[in-house]
């Protein structure tokens, strides 16, 4: 499949895959910015401010923006995470051109002061119902505590008091700072004629101001050690996690991390379901892998009954133990890495799928690869790079943290 990659002379840089048997095309808009790089004052404004791309601009109102994208039958949406916040649609080829034109049209908003207090009252809200979900309080407290004073512990919606005190300027000013073109990708795949979509960036993206971003405090967090508990009332179940330091997505020992984790703790055939989630001693119980920028983590977790917590806990730094002096098997590797193939693929045969996942590797890498050399990346990983693994990111190596009615202690 043909990849494509131009920048505009603003700095702003585009990526895209023609992929010539799709009946759609992804488009997506890549801001290098996130919660990490907000300092307490505006805790939470890069999310904020995701919504806020969605009140309106000079050309369309916050209902234009919806109806506009109904129309032409677009599957849109946003997010925002600790390093980035994307806008993106996919839609029938022959209507890439609205949705180029909306999309950039709300990168440019207008950032009302009406608009910014009414939608203050939904990022309050939002901010309260999460906290009314155990699992993510529960996973908010352990970040904080694993990354300390590193931005990568930020919390992504901010704090109720912080989202209060936050200014319509604050807000103006971080946006002036953060959406700049040098800070944007631009990333496309499926069916769409390459010349003509630049075209269309040129047109809508090429008055974009052009200067510079900077992300501060790029190197590797050790994490916090330690045992850690939050007695929590009225939460039913306790919820345990267990960090370990990993590799960053510059890493070349990512792949090897992503096959070892999925082995440990993948929610079917791991050894964390056979020893935890198939006897019923937990609820839940995983291990994964969270690659960011110069920094990365391995973090396993489970949910249970309180009086079960002290045993799961013990079952599962045996397990790890375990891993961390012995490895795993052949046949686990083979599992994990047909595991990983299938969801490979799944995930690619989207165009929608195949535009973040080239989006991700130019974004921390500056590469492109296609599918076939992804799998081959994975299915070349041996039980020689998951020892590597393990003599430099130790599974032992752990920050504990406990948030539930009884916050046991290891």
């Amino acid at each position: 499949m043909p990849f494509h990659t131009h920048r505009l002379a603003n700095g702003l840089q585009i990526i895209g895959e023609t992929i010539p048997t799709a009946r759609s095309v992804g488009v997506g808009f890549f801001v290098n910015t996130g919660s990490r790089d907000e300092t307490i004052p505006v805790s939470g404004v890069s999310h904020f401010l995701e919504h806020m791309l969605f009140k309106g601009t000079p050309r369309r109102t916050a209902l234009d923006v919806n109806l506009h994208f109904d129309r032409i039958g677009a599957s849109y949406n946003a997010y925002t995470s600790e390093e980035a916040t994307v806008f993106y649609a996919a839609v029938l080829p022959e209507y890439l051109p609205t949705a180029v034109d909306i999309l950039a049209d709300i990168l440019r908003p207008s950032l009302r002061e009406e608009d910014f207090e009414t939608e203050k009252k939904v990022i309050l809200e939002e901010i309260g119902m999460y906290e009314d979900m155990p699992s993510f309080a529960a996973g908010e407290y352990a970040k904080k505590i694993y990354y300390a004073d590193h931005p990568l512990g930020n919390t992504i919606l901010g704090s109720s008091q912080s989202i209060v005190d936050l200014t319509r300027d604050q807000m103006l000013g971080y946006f002036n700072s953060r959406y700049t073109a040098p800070n944007i990708l631009v990333s496309v795949a499926g069916q769409f004629d390459w010349p003509e979509f630049i075209a269309m960036i040129e047109t809508q993206c090429g008055h974009w101001p052009s200067d510079a971003a900077v992300r501060e405090n790029l190197r590797p967090v050790p994490g916090a050690g330690g045992n850690h508990r939050m007695a929590k009332e009225g939460v039913a179940q306790e919820h345990v996690m267990l960090f370990s330091p990993g590799p960053s997505a510059e890493d070349s020992l990512r792949y090897a991390a992503a096959t070892l984790a999925l082995a440990i703790g993948d929610d079917t055939g791991s050894r964390f379901y056979w020893e935890l989630i198939h006897p019923g001693h937990a609820e839940s119980a995983g291990c994964s892998i969270d690659q960011s920028q110069q920094s990365g983590t391995t973090g396993s977790s489970f949910s249970c009954e309180p009086t079960k917590a002290a045993e799961n806990l013990e079952i599962m730094l045996r397990v790890l133990a375990e891993v961390q002096k012995n490895s795993i098997t052949a046949d686990e590797l083979d599992q994990a890495k047909s595991k990983i193939s299938s969801r490979i693929v799944r995930h690619s045969e989207r165009p929608m799928g195949r535009m973040r996942s080239i989006a991700s590797a130019w974004i921390y890498n500056n590469e492109y690869h296609d599918i076939d050399v992804e799998l081959n990346r994975f299915e070349s990983v041996s039980l020689e790079d998951i020892r590597k693994v393990l003599e430099r990111f130790p599974l032992t190596d752990t920050t504990i943290v406990a948030y539930g009615p009884t916050a046991t202690e290891a």
